[in-house]
């Protein structure tokens, strides 16, 4: 039986689980017995890590996916399961690691892709790069690499913020984010397990890096409701974690997820994506 472990089961995680086959298995990992009530509705086993002992899952796993991210201490799954998971390794058909486009830092509104020199900025974004290297050194795992750009999706959106009138168009003159629709993260993942090829590197975006501040004039629209006035960047207050997300400025291609593996996006600019939001369900 082919089973995914998938370690901290969220977000994007269970977008992939929900694409998978019923032949197979999937085992995710979460902190808490509540959360792991919530997983086992959805028909995923969980595991409570930290915590509890994930040899008879790794045991049973041909695909592992890691979307935890590092802590001050570095990657905590190969921190507690680096050597189980390389005794494993010629037994996995494919691995997956979430990372992030943070990793190439900032590029003044230029684009970067796979190729492109690793410049992080921010902790953040150093902490990525060095779990990535960590992941590769794990010798002949069959690991693959998803750097995502922002993501959006369902509950996870400006629609709340605009409804409420709490969303705010933060201007800071040339600065443009990548975004991706957790749909296409999912199907993303699933052309790659499908078509693994180790050692591959993708950049998990849209077509459309865009001003934030334009995403939230459209959800505005949208909803037929007023455009949120323009915040200046250097007069706007902002906590420190939100202030450094503008800290980068880059366009990131994605010309390698269609090449390489077929991957057509279901929402190729934030206009789809918002659209497709709206007319599912209003956000909580």
């Amino acid at each position: 039986m082919k089973t995914l472990l998938s370690f901290g089961h969220g977000y994007s995680a269970r977008a992939l689980a929900r694409l998978l086959p019923d032949d197979w298995r999937v085992i995710g990992t979460t902190r808490s017995d509540d959360k792991a009530e919530a997983l086992r509705a959805t028909g995923v086993e969980p595991a409570i890590w930290p915590g509890s002992d994930l040899t008879p899952a790794l045991d049973a796993a041909t695909h592992l996916l890691i979307s935890a991210a590092p802590d001050a201490d570095g990657d905590p799954v190969l921190r507690d399961w680096q050597g189980a998971i390389a005794a494993r390794a010629n037994r996995l058909a494919w691995v997956g690691y979430l990372s992030t486009t943070g990793v190439y830092g900032d590029r003044d509104g230029g684009w970067v892709d796979e190729d492109s020199e690793l410049r992080p900025a921010t902790k953040r974004g150093k902490a990525r790069v060095e779990a990535e290297a960590a992941w590769r050194a794990v010798p002949g795992l069959p690991l693959h690499i998803f750097r995502l750009a922002g993501i959006y999706g369902p509950g996870r959106g400006p629609f709340a913020k605009v409804r409420a009138g709490t969303a705010r168009r933060i201007v800071k003159p040339g600065q443009v984010f990548s975004r991706i629709h957790v749909d296409d993260i999912a199907q993303v993942l699933k052309a790659s397990i499908d078509r693994p090829n180790p050692g591959a590197i993708y950049n998990l975006c849209d077509d459309d890096p865009a001003p934030p501040q334009d995403v939230i004039a459209h959800a505005a629209e949208l909803l037929g409701l007023p455009v949120p006035p323009e915040l200046d960047f250097e007069k706007a207050e902002m906590t420190p974690m939100a202030r450094s997300f503008y800290a980068e400025s880059k366009k990131v291609r994605n010309d390698r997820i269609k090449d390489e593996l077929g991957v057509r996006l279901i929402h190729p600019d934030y206009r789809s994506g918002l659209a497709a939001l709206l007319s599912r369900k209003p956000e909580k």
